[in-house]
């Protein structure tokens, strides 16, 4: 009697292994990267070391270059709030993108072909338009017709003036004073010069915006109210 074979299931352990699969995140792109971050730290003497350290001072200069860059006050013409050798933090991109100084800034310019060859920091009291007068019969200097009580930085003892001006500040330049009014040279000092003692927009590099040094005189450098208070050239809002 013939009997029908039953085909057996093959053991399933003696099937071959299937080749085990690896990851390669990184793919050869990322090998390369790899490989040439590694070919770097190796050129460089010191290794990755030096290296991180290269790149850290790139970052700084960049840094510096084109956002934030300190500045140390070399005389005592913003006194009474901004001291010989304090380090203030200038803020380079305050302007840029359709940005402008305001009335009661305090700018870093470089004075280069106005004031001389070098960079000053003085405070913004006229912009593009205004008309500038001093003084009033209180001895304040108005602004478009209002008068600024300057009496939350102006040095103790300081008049607004020592000099009487009347003035109105050509569109794109900016009229500018140091707090310390009798020991500081600003655009009155130049009423005669080429300019008129006004400032190029153009030539300011960023705006004052925090003292950093000495620790003990660390504070941001805030607008004064007294100047948002200013109305525009034309009667409006400032």
């Amino acid at each position: 009697m013939d009997t029908e074979a039953q085909p057996t299931e093959r053991d399933r352990s003696s099937r071959p292994a299937a080749p085990e699969e690896t990851s390669d995140p990184g793919g050869p792109e990322g090998r390369s990267r790899f490989a040439l971050g590694q070919w770097v730290a190796d050129w460089v003497p010191g290794g990755r070391i030096t290296l991180t350290l290269l790149l850290c001072l790139l970052f700084l200069v960049l840094l510096s270059t084109f956002v934030l860059q300190p500045f140390q006050i070399p005389s005592g013409s913003m006194e009474r709030g901004l001291r010989i050798g304090d380090r203030v933090l200038v803020n380079k991109l305050a302007y840029r993108f359709g940005g402008r100084p305001q009335r009661g800034d305090v700018v870093v310019f470089d004075g280069s072909g106005y004031f001389g060859d070098a960079d000053y920091i003085k405070r913004v009291v006229g912009v593009g338009g205004d008309h500038v007068v001093c003084c009033d019969t209180e001895g304040r200097i108005q602004v478009n017709g209002r008068s600024v009580d300057e009496s939350a930085f102006l040095y103790p003892g300081d008049e607004a003036s020592g000099v009487d001006f009347d003035l109105v500040v050509p569109e794109g330049t900016l009229l500018v004073l140091g707090d310390h009014r009798s020991a500081s040279s600003d655009t009155r000092d130049h009423l005669g010069s080429p300019g008129g003692g006004m400032i190029p927009v153009d030539a300011v590099i960023g705006r004052a915006d925090w003292i950093l040094w000495p620790s003990s005189h660390w504070t941001r450098l805030e607008r004064p109210d007294a100047y948002a208070r200013v109305p525009g050239p034309d009667g409006g809002h400032g």
